[in-house]
């Protein structure tokens, strides 16, 4: 059966992943440089760049080795490869790579939006989808609301005005002196905390699907500066409910204005304990599917990008040797 190999290098984590053209994953490789960015509170662009350029040739070989598969395997038919949003100098490497690639092997290759990649994850997981799908799209710089009518085609409803959710927790974790990434260490600490310990703001109320966290991020600061007794289980509980209290409200709307067959989460928050709960009762209340993604389809994964690539490249959307990064490249400039 025909594969596309796909690559992704958006940001830290350099991947690589085999996918066949029913989307069943053959293979995945992800190499996180994420060790070299924890003593800055972030990721470091020059550091990820050049943790690329290291690992991209071994991991595009073990993901060919785990697939079964020779370099000049006449299987491949394809390269897909993140082209934006992202790091630029992260998505270059990958971008490099994938037109050598294609040259050397004698195959098509396509650059891929990472955001749509995510779009895609869920195909991975249950590939007999039924549309429309309503899906949340929470990650470290991104935040959207998007209505899916089938692979592929997709409208932005609603996205953050300023910062994303993950962006705000990272932000917040470093506040609190807590490591980076900063999701996992607050989700875990808000389990044992109170969330009606601190009285945070109701953000975007109104009836659109923007989003927005800037301002329950200096709320918290300022709050925990006036009430330092407050303990940092309580701190986090109050912010983590606070963030999945105004993405569920915006998501509830959607899922009362459009009739979809499923909702969707995806991106790194996705991994988020009270997000998926909260999802999983949007659910069961609407009466429609929920797909909630394994913490490996949560994370930055070459997999979504070999997804995304395969449809694109059936569609004759191949790219040539010109293509350049876009790390400002926007969803709904996807057609």
């Amino acid at each position: 059966m025909p594969v596309v190999l796909g690559i992704e290098t958006s940001c830290d984590e350099t991947a690589a992943a085999v996918v066949d053209a029913e989307f069943h994953v053959i293979s995945s490789v992800v190499e996180s440089s994420i060790d070299q960015h924890r003593a800055f509170g972030g990721v470091v662009p020059e550091l990820a760049g050049r943790a690329h350029v290291t690992t991209i040739g071994p991991v595009v070989r073990r993901a060919l080795d785990d697939a079964g598969l020779d370099p000049h395997d006449p299987a491949i038919e394809g390269i897909a490869v993140t082209s934006g949003p992202g790091l630029i100098g992260s998505l270059l490497v990958g971008l490099s790579a994938a037109k050598a690639y294609s040259l050397a092997w004698g195959v098509p290759f396509v650059g891929v939006n990472h955001l749509e990649g995510h779009l895609f994850a869920p195909l991975l997981e249950q590939s007999d989808l039924e549309w429309p799908l309503l899906t949340l799209l929470v990650s470290g710089g991104h935040s959207l609301i998007v209505l899916q009518s089938g692979p592929g085609q997709h409208e932005v409803l609603g996205e953050t005005i300023d910062d994303a959710a993950g962006e705000a927790y990272d932000k917040i974790a470093r506040w609190l002196g807590l490591g980076y990434p900063g999701g996992p260490e607050i989700d875990r600490l808000a389990q044992e905390g109170s969330a009606g310990a601190l009285k945070l703001p109701v953000s975007m109320t109104g009836a659109d699907f923007d989003l927005s966290f800037s301002g329950l991020k200096t709320a918290v600061v300022r709050a925990t500066q006036q009430h330092t007794e407050v303990a940092l289980e309580d701190v986090a509980a109050s912010f983590q409910a606070a963030v999945c209290e105004q993405l569920l409200r915006k998501l509830r709307g959607a899922l009362e204005k459009y009739e979809v067959r499923g909702v969707a989460l995806a991106g790194g928050v996705a991994a988020n304990s009270l997000l998926r709960a909260g999802v999983q009762q949007l659910a069961q209340e609407f009466g429609i599917v929920g797909h909630l993604p394994t913490m490996a389809m949560c994370t930055d994964n070459a997999a979504m990008i070999a997804a995304a690539g395969l449809y694109r490249l059936s569609n004759g959307d191949a790219s040539d040797l010109s293509l350049s990064a876009n790390p400002n490249w926007q969803l709904a400039d996807v057609t």
